[in-house]
Parts: structure tokens; C-alpha cells; sequence
């Protein structure tokens, strides 16, 4: 279990993760870990924390497939023990992504998302997207289907890639090549973002995301990369000789 089941519980402890001071900027698109709660959600809200709380937008959230699934669309709504995260179902159409609801099921990436949504952003639809081929023209086609999406429904959009980083090697190690490869997201520069995972190695698992949010916030007019927090489980467990790397983004 990612996050508490009973409602109560998860909203005092969504309450907790966003008590911390915001970040004093605003993002077009977020870098946000899917772990559990525990782990990463002080880290989530501080990403989701660069989103204004009046947004009643559409959240596009791409999340990579940890079963191998190809890339494909939600359009059912979400359940969370918060309440039904609604499905802009218009934006979905206008994507030209398949829908598969049944490998959606199984993935954790996008679900670990949606209470912080249904809590931060009540009034906000998502456009639920998951990522088969992770690869820099996938990546970059993806993006293309969102701003596409933007431009025939008009919407006003926010996108979340949600991603964990290095797993489970020593915490030094992990921190140093995670700062490297964010390091390039700094400028958004994504072609150097996958020469840096190929040059370290780092286990990104939502590379793709990462890269398809970069890509399309540029093309909306973002400049720059932020990084706003990065944590490992390590500071959670003690254990530092196997950790996972969490980050929190902001493109603006």
C-alpha cells in the first residue's frame, strides 16, 4: 500500500506533507516520485505545491509502464479514498492515444498521484497517460500529442511526470549521478538529459515522462528547470548502502 486506505488518515497526512513553506514559483510542469507515501510524499507536495490550489484545470499525469505496457490513455474516472478524480474525457479523445484500461490498472506510477490531486486541486480534471517506449523521439512525439491536444480543446494545462530516480545503490552514489542528470534539465535540455542516463547508468524509471513534460512546457513558453527538493529513502529508513532517489521538479 502506497498511501493510507482510510480517508481520514491520508488527508491529515496530505495535510502535513503541504504545511511546508511553497517554493515561490510556479510551474507549467512538475517532476513528482511515486513511492510510498512515507518515502516520497513530503517531496510530491512540494512539487504539486508550484501549482496554484485554485487550478480547475486539466493535470495531463504521464507515468511510466513498469510492466512493459505500450503506451495508452485513462478515461475512466479514478477512485481515491478521497473521493473520484474526474477524467477531462474531451482531452483524452483529442490525444490520439490508444485507451487500454486494463494495463492502467496494475501501474502504480499514475494512481500514487491522484490523492495529492483530489486534495490539492479538487476542482481539477486529469488527462491520465501511460509510457511504454521511453525512448527521446517517443518522448518527443508524445509531447507533440499533448500540445496537439491543447491546441484543439483549448484547455488550460498542467503536467505532471511522475518518476522516481536511482534505485537501490548506496546513497552517495545515488545522490551524485541523480544531481548529474538533473543537472541538464536546468535548461531543459533533453537531448543532453539522455546522454547523461546513458553516460551514468541511473535507473530513472520515468525518464520518458520526464522528457515528454520538458519538451512540451518549452514549446508553452517555460525557460528553466528547478529543482525544489531531493530526498532518498535513505532519510527515511537510515539504511544508506541501498536507496532510492526522489525528486521534486518545477519547469517554469
Amino acid at each position: 500500500m502506497f498511501y493510507p486506505a482510510e480517508p481520514r488518515h491520508l488527508e491529515q497526512l496530505l495535510e502535513t506533507f503541504f504545511q511546508r513553506k511553497a517554493p515561490g514559483v510556479t510551474s507549467r510542469g512538475i517532476v513528482s516520485p511515486h513511492a510510498g507515501y512515507v518515502y516520497s510524499g513530503e517531496t510530491s507536495a512540494c512539487a504539486f505545491s508550484t501549482i496554484p490550489p485554485d487550478f480547475d484545470g486539466t493535470l495531463v499525469v504521464i507515468g511510466p509502464s513498469h510492466r512493459g505496457y505500450m503506451t495508452s490513455a485513462s478515461a475512466v474516472p479514478w477512485e481515491t479514498p478521497l473521493g473520484v478524480v474526474d477524467v477531462d474525457t474531451k482531452f483524452v479523445d483529442a490525444l490520439d492515444i490508444s485507451i487500454d484500461e486494463a494495463s492502467h490498472r496494475g501501474e502504480h506510477s499514475i494512481e500514487v498521484q491522484m490523492p495529492f490531486i483530489k486534495y490539492r486541486f479538487p476542482r481539477a480534471r486529469v488527462a491520465p497517460i501511460m509510457m511504454g517506449d521511453q525512448g527521446y523521439e517517443a518522448a518527443a512525439d508524445l509531447a507533440e500529442q499533448v500540445l496537439r491536444a491543447i491546441r484543439r480543446t483549448g484547455r488550460n494545462v498542467r503536467i505532471v511526470a511522475s518518476s522516481d530516480f536511482s534505485h537501490y545503490i548506496p546513497d552517495t552514489i545515488a545522490r551524485r549521478q541523480d544531481l548529474y542528470v538533473i543537472d541538464a534539465l536546468k535548461t531543459l535540455d533533453v537531448p543532453e538529459f539522455y546522454r547523461r542516463l546513458h553516460e551514468t547508468g541511473a535507473t530513472v524509471c520515468g525518464y520518458g515522462p520526464i522528457a515528454a513534460m520538458c519538451i512540451a512546457c518549452r514549446s508553452l513558453g517555460a525557460g528553466r528547470g528547478e529543482l525544489l527538493r531531493y530526498t532518498t529513502s535513505g532519510d527515511v529508513t537510515g539504511d544508506i548502502n541501498q536507496v532510492v532517489g526522489y525528486a521534486a521538479i518545477a519547469v517554469v
